[in-house]
């Protein structure tokens, strides 16, 4: 279903984040749009409303739902992100643990003992949402964000694992950081992670990485 959500927006929701992807890519390929935007679960189309109708945008956004959205290319890619769990690092891991009724060890094992995929990137630049987390670790957003998360950190919320790829306000569960580079402004390619993406996360300690981004 198609939502209308401004003079020139539609929303097409989907059933999940690789859908979304999928469909974004599909429409990109096809030019003549001003802006497509993947979510988690929708695709936010922006078409030039003074050279085409609406219901002629809509049309076409439909012809191409209704002969369906070839599956996104996931390639073979492995990540793995190593990550300083706890202490000053990951200052919401003791939190995480009463919350949960695990103790630390367990969180880190559950964190590091899975493969995951990358839903998305957005919100800020680089930042990397990735599904997957284990039901135990479910935990909803802070209810007072911070005003500045440290570029590397990692953060659980909502059954998702997030990576700041930059110091920025946020409001997730901080359980560690890591020094992987997540974003290099200067790189042909600025995102370390795309969609789509397989991560496994590494536990390491703080002295293993000579200096923090």
């Amino acid at each position: 279903m198609l939502v209308r959500s401004g003079d020139d927006l539609f929303s097409i929701p989907t059933k999940t984040p690789q859908d979304a992807q999928a469909l974004a890519a599909q429409l990109r390929g096809q030019g003549g749009w001003l802006d497509i935007v993947p979510g988690i679960d929708s695709v936010l189309v922006r078409f030039d409303a003074a050279t085409i109708e609406a219901d002629t945008a809509r049309n076409r956004l439909r012809a191409t739902i209704d002969a369906g959205i070839p599956p996104l290319p996931t390639g073979d890619t492995l990540v793995e992100i190593p990550v300083a769990y706890g202490g000053e690092f990951g200052p919401d891991l003791g939190a995480l643990s009463e919350a949960t009724g695990l103790s630390r060890d367990e969180i880190v094992a559950l964190h590091t003992g899975a493969e995951y995929r990358v839903e998305m990137v957005g919100f800020t630049p680089g930042f990397a949402f990735i599904g997957g987390l284990d039901e135990r670790l479910r935990v909803p957003r802070r209810t007072e964000p911070r005003q500045r998360v440290a570029a590397g950190s990692v953060g659980v919320a909502d059954g998702r694992t997030g990576l700041y790829a930059m110091a920025s306000p946020g409001g997730w569960t901080l359980i560690g950081r890591t020094p992987y580079r997540l974003f290099d402004a200067n790189a042909a390619s600025p995102f370390a992670l795309r969609p789509g993406m397989r991560v496994r996360f590494r536990a390491i300690e703080p002295d293993e990485v000579g200096q923090w981004p």
